[in-house]
């Protein structure tokens, strides 16, 4: 499991699942071409309303990360 400061060390990562779909990119999560979240410190703040699969990459994140979900 990656904690929050691996993710800020590098500048854009993608994940085990979702590969095509997804990554982070600094402090971003990125679904499809989209920021669809925030990771800020042990949190992950979630931008508005998604579909069914991008509410998918965000909970995965969350999880991969360890972060609450605000």
């Amino acid at each position: 499991m990656l904690g929050h400061a691996d993710v800020k060390r590098e500048h854009m990562k993608k994940l085990n699942r979702y590969k095509e779909n997804l990554r982070i990119d600094g402090d971003r999560v990125i679904s499809y071409s989209t920021h669809v979240a925030t990771i800020n410190s042990n949190t992950l703040r979630i931008l508005g309303y998604w579909s069914k699969t991008t509410t998918k990459h965000v909970n995965y994140v969350a999880a991969e990360l360890d972060l609450k979900k605000v």
